[in-house]
């Protein structure tokens, strides 16, 4: 793999510079001088109407971040990507996100070390597919003969993030009476709070962990089986016997996970193992079959719906020029803020109650994968890397946060969310309350680009202090994302568009965007401090000053 460019060394690097020293944006000036920016500036992504003209660009910027992104070699990096190179240089993997939605009929065939990735693929998924058929037919049963009426998805980070947040995303084209629900937090109030009002003569549970060893995930596995035990006996459903419970087990888990040996060990048939592969980074696996529950609740059918909404997305990176890719331009755009405008975070705001859990899916998928301070060669970055992302829901947010974006002192960049058409259409007083919803979100865009003048205010009778607290000052850079609804297919594209976002931003500041080294120290510590916790007395004299004395406040007040 070659040395990452040092993106601060490019001639567009020098351009970029030399706009921010001399920048000065006007978005009413802009507008008003320019009738055919918001035409210009408005892309297509597939099924995506995006508009980038409310964002703090000139063409002039816009040309040299493009600039930037070709003298950084991010098509070449994407193209390399997709072949399979091993872009995860600290695991010396391939990164192949992008061939799990690859269709049945692609072509040519994808080969990678000498495995066919294609037929691997739609294996697991035509495996994944039948399980969940036999499931949502009523075909698969538990011990006692009953139908699933839930299942529970056991796991974290990725093996939880991205199947939760599509399932509420996607409840309305749940079609066969079965309710998913996620557990991920090791608290154990997670746990119990999910199953405390199941049946487990009718509940399956998803134990997600590709090696079966994950802390968190095992933990609230053995927790889960110990529910479904203790349930079942008392209901007299089985006896406690040490058969019973292994034919319970072998009725009520299936897993995800490659780790066979260890799946068999803890009761699950490994014939329900549903395997992935090391090329699939955690945050990137939704559409493998860490979207088991998904399959299930929402049918096969669906699931490869949203394959194609993610699909179509990864075309448009592969065959558009940089100067009309949407995915590209918008990881530009983030460059452009957070290293020359001085930006530290980035506002995502769907304006759909259904993406309430959408910003803590990019919570993951941005911050983990360009959270780095060192480049895929080892050597230091050169310039800061990586955003704060967060947001919530519109209106939500309006009546929360959208304060500080309005008429704070920070920059913060923000995507605006929304669909046409709802996914209940709904009257209030013979009106439509959908329309008003997207009346919200077409007025904060305009309100945070151009603002309220002082004399705008007083021309509305406001005097002294007050026309200072009521000004608005614009010039607030925000993307409109909109899509005629929010379909499985369009998920896929809104999920893939940051991806490829983060995969760009990634390119230009020359780190590996698929690995995530960060979160091991804590795991490992964890792991030193357990028997401190549970009274072990030399472990707790090998802690901190700091640490000893917390353990110590917890000896003190915890109820036995």
């Amino acid at each position: 793999m070659s040395a990452p460019v040092d993106p601060t060394t490019t001639p567009a690097w020098t351009e970029l510079s030399t706009h921010r020293d001399a920048f000065s944006p006007d978005l009413r000036a802009w507008f008003a001088d320019d009738p055919g920016r918001a035409e210009r500036l408005t892309l297509p992504l597939a099924d995506l109407h995006v508009d980038l003209s409310k964002n703090l660009v000139t063409d002039d910027i816009l040309a040299s971040l493009v600039r930037l992104g070709e003298q950084t070699g991010v098509a070449d990096r994407y193209a390399a990507m997709l072949a399979g190179e091993h872009l995860n240089t600290t695991e010396d993997r391939a990164v192949l996100h992008t061939a799990l939605r690859r269709p049945p009929e692609a072509s040519p065939a994808l080969v990678v070390d000498g495995q066919d990735v294609d037929a691997d693929v739609q294996s697991v998924l035509a495996s994944m597919s039948a399980f969940a058929e036999r499931v949502r037919s009523g075909a698969w049963v538990g011990v006692t003969g009953k139908r699933v009426e839930t299942v529970v998805n056991i796991g974290i980070g990725g093996s939880d993030l991205g199947p939760v947040m599509i399932y509420e995303a996607l409840q309305p084209y749940a079609d066969a009476g079965i309710q998913a629900r996620y557990v991920s937090n090791i608290d154990p109030f997670d746990l119990a709070n999910k199953t405390k009002d199941l049946d487990p003569e009718t509940t399956l549970f998803i134990v997600a962990s590709k090696t079966f060893t994950t802390l968190e995930t095992l933990t609230n596995a053995r927790l889960a089986r110990d529910w479904l035990w203790a349930g079942l006996e008392k209901a007299g459903a089985i006896s406690g016997d040490e058969a019973s419970r292994t034919d319970a087990v072998a009725h009520h888990f299936v897993a995800v996970s490659t780790a066979l040996d260890k799946v068999a060990a803890f009761g699950i048939d490994p014939a329900n193992a549903f395997g992935f592969w090391d090329w699939v980074g955690g945050r990137y696996s939704v559409d493998s079959a860490i979207g088991l529950s998904l399959v299930i609740a929402l049918g096969p059918d669906v699931f490869r719906e949203l394959l194609a909404g993610f699909h179509a997305v990864d075309e448009h990176v592969a065959s558009t020029p940089l100067e009309r890719n949407v995915p590209v331009l918008m990881g530009l755009l983030n460059i452009w803020y957070s290293n020359f405008l001085g930006a530290q975070s980035h506002a995502v705001l769907p304006y759909a109650q259904q993406l309430h859990r959408f910003a803590a899916y990019l919570q993951q998928l941005t911050m983990e994968s360009n959270g780095k301070s060192v480049r895929w060669d080892g050597t230091p970055v050169t310039t800061d890397t990586g955003e704060v992302f967060w947001g919530e829901p519109g209106t939500n947010g309006q009546h929360a946060f959208y304060q500080l974006i309005h008429q704070g002192t920070r920059l913060i960049p923000a995507d605006f969310i929304a669909f046409v058409n709802p996914a209940y259409a709904l009257q209030d007083d013979g009106r439509d309350v959908h329309g008003l919803f997207l009346a919200n979100f077409l007025a904060q865009t305009k309100a945070l680009a151009f603002g309220k003048t002082a004399e705008e205010v007083e021309a509305e009778g406001t005097t002294g202090a007050l026309v200072a607290a009521r000004t608005f000052p614009g010039n607030r850079p925000t993307t409109s994302i909109f899509a005629e609804a929010l379909t499985p297919r369009v998920l896929g594209e809104l999920i893939a568009l940051y991806e490829h976002i983060t995969f760009t931003q990634g390119v230009v500041w020359g780190i590996n965007s698929f690995d995530q080294w960060g979160v091991e120290l804590g795991k490992q510590l964890a792991l030193q401090i357990a028997p401190a916790i549970e009274g072990d007395d030399a472990a707790l004299a090998a802690q901190d000053a700091s640490t000893r004395a917390l353990l110590a406040y917890y000896r003190e007040h915890r109820h036995s």
